[in-house]
């Protein structure tokens, strides 16, 4: 399967999408939203395991400022989450022609799929997975911990290679907006009464960023259909972690609640 990759004009910046077709396929394609330090590229093989796997097209996106998007000068805002939700990724969805669409959102992307879902007709199924669906401590004692570890210059090296210049906007932007005091209230549960369509939310029992308290409250406060896989012996990343897992969890919900 090759991907094709393309640049799309919005009025804040040039997105990079990559597109991996299935051919004749007529199912919604699945769109995948990033982590907080994530682009395409980190996706690596699972988008291609999941097209062969689910039957569908799957699209990946560079939020602007990461990867191959166009960069971002001014800091992130605390709304960020909602800013992608609800302007961005419409603008992104209209350009790209998908008026119907599943969203596969990791870590902040899930919180960004389900804010997005809550108020987007075209949404017809959401998977969120290790999303973070308030503040705990442990959230804020993983991105301590990550900060730290990025001190090091070997380590920020690493996210130079796939962020390049916008390396350290994109560190900052995660970090410092999280620590934020005034992140200290910050909820998705103003959202998920208004999420109607089905939810699969995935958590691994090891995320070093949330508890399973966080997909239990997105399952239990969705207004349509939800399900939980709870994963053992995982982290923060399920699907670099339990591919095949994952994309058994994702292919049986998608099949049982019929999503076309």
């Amino acid at each position: 399967m090759t991907p094709i990759d393309r640049l799309i004009a919005l009025a804040d910046g040039q997105v990079f999408v990559r597109h991996w077709p299935v051919a004749g396929s007529t199912l919604a394609p699945i769109v995948l939203l990033h982590d907080s330090l994530g682009c395409v590229a980190l996706w690596r093989d699972f988008p291609a395991q999941l097209a062969a796997a689910s039957g569908r097209d799957v699209i990946a996106y560079d939020r602007l400022g990461y990867g191959q998007s166009s960069p971002r000068l001014a800091p992130a805002q605390p709304d960020f989450i909602e800013q992608e939700a609800i302007t961005l990724l419409p603008a992104l969805l209209a350009a790209l022609g998908l008026t119907r669409y599943v969203l596969f959102g990791h870590s902040v992307g899930g919180g960004m799929a389900l804010t997005h879902a809550a108020q987007a007709a075209g949404c017809v199924a959401v998977v969120s997975e290790s999303a973070q669906a308030f503040v705990e401590a442990r959230t804020r004692e993983g991105i301590v911990a990550a900060k730290t570890g990025f001190a090091e210059a070997a380590q920020f090296a690493r996210l130079t290679r796939w962020h390049g210049e916008r390396a350290r906007w994109v560190l900052d932007a995660w970090t410092e907006t999280w620590l934020l005091p005034l992140f200290d209230d910050w909820s998705l549960s103003p959202w998920l009464a208004r999420v109607h369509c089905p939810v699969l939310a995935i958590h691994g029992d090891l995320d070093e960023f949330g508890s399973h308290a966080f997909p239990r409250r997105i399952a239990a406060e969705v207004a349509g259909p939800s399900q939980l896989l709870l994963l053992d012996n995982c982290g923060h990343v399920p699907h670099r972690e339990l591919p095949q897992a994952v994309l058994a969890g994702i292919c049986g919900f998608l099949q049982q609640h019929g999503v076309c």
